[in-house]
């Protein structure tokens, strides 16, 4: 290769490529934004950027498979409403008003991140009124499964005094004695009021993917998959959602590579795909695969149920601390296998959220009739968090060859509202980790941010250590090694959208993304990785962020 000449060299590294045929190395190189050779096969070689990495640490790119990168932006962008910066009832009230000072009479006040099993309690419509100077107000809760508008946003949704407000199939008003409504919608009822801030004009949306995407490099992130784009109900901005990352990737704001998932209300019945078949799905035949690199479309995402933190995950029990409630499916059994069946009959890889127990059985039962009656290879269908598991449906997802994607930030950030919703006994059954990989399953590494911290240090020193922000433990047996929690923020959210053979290792032929951090994560005592940070982060070859460790 003496002849050759490199686009990048990058040397004075630790790298640990998590390839087996060449686990360590110092030195590697890049042509076309792929990796061509390390150590003695680069070395020598002369570049046109050649970078010194000061002996820091390196591992692949980072890859979070469950992240809301554009809702993600837009929190950076609006009123920061988490326990964090108003850690009281009282201090959002503030907060609130504090914004509401700075805009026109008419304005919304809109926030997010809010957690009532920190703050106490929910905000109310009424208080938010008064906060607010009569600006329409809307609040979304951290989980984004729920959400709290003033008084001011009920009538401009046509309820004056917050009276006939009308129920929501798949959804729940919440109300006090006399049938006004609180404040509270959860579920598909938030779409009574959230229907009129959708959809966003473009160059929001474009700001908001761009924002995210900023942050998400500097978290040492080279891949992230969007989970759910394409609709108004509640995922995603709009129809247009695609046009807005192609615009974030034209204008060069879209740093970090992406998969998006369509929502599945953003499919339709097009009519006669081939002799004695329809096609389900988007225009032209568009399905999961399609794009490259930087930008492609993965699964379609369904929503099946709640949240576990709101208590509207569908249950096969009642929830420890609210008696009589089961939480809900949003859909209706049949339609939910439906959606199921005709999207894997069409060929999309399917991500259907399913956070209760109920529901994973119900989406389980779905995904192996659909195998059944339309056998395909290699589908690679997941269940998007997987809170609650027992051992029957664990060696199910198994044998069905599923993916489970549970989060790791879970664990500390909101485990303590866990543990209150579960209790003790189910709780050992919450975001299970090492019983997955004992099965033989692959198991990805995501956190859901926004609805938690998007870092993908903190969450997989939640993989390792599992505990709740006050201490407690949980299912300290469910915990995975450093190794195996990196091996899932790299090779395994690679699999998880069939692109393991261009990225998760370091490997020569594929992708020259890697991240550099100030510390070894797999040699350091494990209760000190959430202090790691991230000097640099590479991607296709080229530093898109840089703390100071490329030199």
């Amino acid at each position: 290769m003496n002849h050759v000449r490199l686009d990048a060299l990058f040397h004075n590294g630790r790298f640990s490529t998590l390839d087996g045929d060449r686990p360590q190395a110092t030195a590697l190189g890049v042509i076309g934004g792929r990796i061509v050779g390390f150590d003695d096969e680069v070395r020598g070689l002369s570049a046109d950027v050649v970078v010194d990495l000061g002996g820091a640490p390196v591992v692949p790119g980072l890859n979070d498979a469950h992240h809301h990168l554009s809702m993600r932006g837009k929190r950076i962008r609006e009123l920061d409403v988490s326990a964090e910066a108003a850690p009281t009832l009282d201090a959002l009230y503030r907060a609130v008003a504090e914004r509401a000072a700075t805009l026109p009479a008419d304005a919304w006040v809109t926030g997010a991140g809010y957690d009532q099993n920190k703050i106490g309690a929910h905000p109310t419509a009424e208080a938010l009124h008064r906060a607010a100077g009569g600006r329409p107000v809307w609040l979304t809760h951290t989980s984004r499964h729920m959400a709290v508008a003033s008084t001011e946003a009920f009538a401009l949704a046509g309820y004056p005094d917050r009276l006939g407000v009308p129920d929501v199939p798949g959804g729940t008003v919440i109300r006090d004695e006399d049938g006004r409504a609180t404040g509270l919608l959860q579920e598909r009822a938030t779409a009574l009021v959230d229907r009129l801030l959708r959809p966003e004009a473009t160059e929001e949306v474009i700001a908001n993917i761009a924002a995210g995407a900023h942050a998400a490099l500097a978290d040492g992130l080279t891949s992230v998959t969007e989970p759910g784009i394409g609709t108004v109900d509640g995922i995603g901005h709009g129809r247009a959602d695609l046009d807005s990352f192609q615009r974030t990737r034209e204008r060069g704001q879209l740093g970090v590579r992406m998969t998006v998932m369509p929502y599945i209300t953003a499919l339709r019945d097009c009519g006669p795909f081939e002799p004695g078949g329809e096609w389900f799905g988007l225009d032209l035949g568009v399905r999961t695969g399609v794009g490259d690199d930087r930008l492609r479309i993965g699964p379609v995402k369904i929503l099946s149920d709640g949240s576990l933190i709101g208590r509207s995950a569908a249950m096969c029990c009642e929830y420890e601390d609210t008696p009589g409630n089961q939480g809900l499916m949003l859909f209706e059994p049949d339609e939910l296998r439906r959606y199921i069946l005709e999207a894997h009959r069409c060929h999309w890889q399917i991500a259907t959220h399913a956070i209760g127990d109920a529901a994973l059985g119900a989406v389980l039962d779905a995904y192996e009739e659909a195998q059944q009656k339309y056998p395909r290879e290699d589908v690679r269908h997941r269940i998007e968090h997987c809170a609650v598991a027992d051992d029957a449906a664990v060696a199910r997802i198994a044998q069905l060859g599923v993916i489970p994607v549970p989060q790791g930030r879970f664990l500390s950030e909101i485990g303590d509202g866990l543990l209150a919703a579960l209790g003790p006994e189910r709780s050992r059954l919450a975001y299970r980790m090492r019983s997955f990989l004992d099965a033989g399953v692959v198991l990805p590494g995501s956190t859901d941010a926004p609805v938690v911290a998007a870092s993908p240090l903190l969450s997989i020193h939640d993989m390792v250590n599992r505990r709740t922000a006050s201490g407690q433990p949980i299912a300290l047996e469910e915990a995975v090694t450093p190794l195996e929690a990196l091996r899932a923020y790299t090779v395994g959210s690679a699999y998880a959208v069939h692109e393991e053979t261009i990225k998760g290792t370091l490997s020569r032929g594929k992708l020259a993304d890697f991240t550099v951090l100030s510390d070894d994560l797999l040699a350091v005592d494990p209760v000190t990785i959430g202090e790691i940070s991230v000097g640099a982060t590479v991607v296709g070859g080229e530093v898109a962020y840089n703390d100071g460790a490329a030199r």
